[in-house]
């Protein structure tokens, strides 16, 4: 059986053609950006003296599965005399000699490696992982003597943070976020100047003012998004329904490729989306209680500072219900006391709730978990530290209290009680808010409840250790 290895019709197969020194493909995900890259490289398969290198930016994001190399094999392993190699770091060699090396570039210290380095074809799969320092000292060992003129392709999602985001600017509208249609593919030119780039639309501009032929680089910038690929489509139409579930500004980034869209206040969480109910709903199969302590006993005004919590349950119906919060000035002796308290008050309300609290790092955190273990003996207990920053952790809940793109309301509901206000507006403002102490209780408490977990006796787990009661 002959396997045929090619572009998609479309963006896949524009970026495949584009003449252009450096080119930047995908802006959402689900556009076949690592195929295309894959594909790059066998252009040159038959120069024994011709060499690739695909960067990413860290050395598991090219090992883990489904990764940068378990990809290579689809699209390599098929091509007679083609040998995957794992020493010195892993590569295909072809039957000609020629070589595609895949590597990582974790930081600055790494760059030294490739001084003296010539590299025909380099590749970055997500740009945006990358540095703007790392992606220019590269470009000066894109050189080649194979006869084969140097140039760089690279993929990326994304990223209204990210130097990409303003170097592709003139292929993004500034309003909208989202790549204009009738720019994806249009090639520009660049030059360096004092570290500055400097824009034209063709080279006779550049050395109109002064610039050197030579140092001057021809740019493009190419759109896809998922429904460019009709065959991730045809295999998996799943994919598309996760990106659809997706945080507002995840989806907004992935989904459609909005370059502008970034976390603010209104974006995450809005009142209008959820359900009031004036009553607990009596279906619900797993409580949980984050907390969030005040990391000091005063801000920086001098004055107490928040500790927060949310008790969330989730319903047989597979809807939320948020039906306590708790955001007191307290110091540290107040906080241990108010902490024991809510849990009694919690066990005699609501039977069974996973109470949940962040373990700090280092021995000090560890010290602190051990005397809250003591304190909370008898009460079902986690804690664990947290992970990722406070707009990664609040996105799983976001998701849900938002719900869908089109729906009037998301899959989140909120007892009515006088705390309402009090909490709407934090969220409402997140993330720019001073303080988001609710919204990390809140999120601590959905993930908890969103692990599933049941109990067949009291458990109490931490980092330092866990029950065996779990089922």
């Amino acid at each position: 059986m002959v396997k045929i290895l090619k572009p998609q019709e479309g963006p896949q197969e524009l970026f495949l053609s584009t003449p252009a020194d450096i080119a930047i493909y995908g802006g959402a995900a689900g556009g076949g950006k690592t195929y295309a890259l894959l594909l790059e490289g066998l252009r040159h398969i038959s120069n024994p003296r011709f060499g690739a290198v695909i960067f990413r930016r860290q050395s598991i994001q090219i090992t883990q599965e489904g990764g940068l190399w378990d990809t290579s094999f689809d699209t390599y392993a098929s091509i007679k005399g083609s040998i995957p190699k794992t020493s010195p770091r892993r590569h295909w060699r072809f039957r000609s000699g020629a070589r595609i090396s895949f590597a990582h570039i974790d930081g600055d210290k790494d760059l030294g490696k490739w001084q003296g380095s010539q590299i025909a074809l380099i590749g970055y799969d997500e740009l945006t992982h990358f540095t703007k320092h790392q992606f220019f000292y590269m470009l000066s060992r894109n050189r080649s003597s194979c006869g084969v003129k140097p140039y760089i392709r690279a993929t990326c999602n994304p990223d209204a943070d990210s130097w990409v985001a303003d170097f592709i600017s003139w292929w993004i509208d500034g309003d909208t976020g989202y790549p204009i249609p009738e720019r994806s593919g249009k090639i520009r030119y660049m030059a360096r100047v004092n570290n500055e780039i400097v824009w034209a639309d063709d080279k006779e501009q550049l050395i109109s003012q002064g610039v050197n032929r030579n140092d001057i680089k021809s740019v493009t910038f190419i759109a896809s998004t998922i429904h460019d690929n009709k065959i991730l489509l045809q295999n998996d139409p799943s994919y598309l329904a996760n990106l659809n579930a997706l945080p507002l500004v995840e989806r907004e980034r992935l989904l459609k490729g909005n370059w502008k869209i970034k976390p603010a206040a209104g974006l995450l969480f809005k009142r209008t989306k959820v359900n009031m109910l004036e009553n607990l709903p009596t279906d619900v199969i797993l409580w949980a209680r984050g907390w969030d302590l005040a990391a000091t006993s005063e801000d920086e005004d001098g004055e107490p500072a928040y500790t927060a919590s949310v008790l969330i349950g989730k319903r047989k119906n597979g809807r939320y219900i948020v039906a306590d919060v708790i955001n007191r000035r307290c110091d540290s002796a107040e906080v241990r006391e108010l902490i024991r308290m809510t849990c009694i008050a919690d066990k005699a309300k609501y039977k069974r709730v996973v109470t949940r609290l962040p373990q700090d790092p280092g021995q000090a955190g560890k010290d602190q978990a051990q005397s809250f273990l003591k304190l909370l003996a008898g009460f079902t207990v986690k804690i664990l530290p947290e992970s990722g920053d406070k707009v990664t952790r609040a996105e799983p809940f976001s998701a849900q209290w938002l719900g869908l793109e089109g729906m009037d309301k998301g899959n989140v509901d909120v007892l009515i009680a006088d705390w309402n206000e009090m909490y709407f507006n934090q969220l409402e403002s997140f993330p720019q808010s001073k303080f988001k102490d609710m919204v990390d209780a809140g999120s601590s408490a959905f993930n908890e409840v969103e692990s599933g977990r049941t109990y067949s006796a009291p458990p109490v787990e931490s980092s330092l250790g866990k029950s065996s009661y779990w089922r």
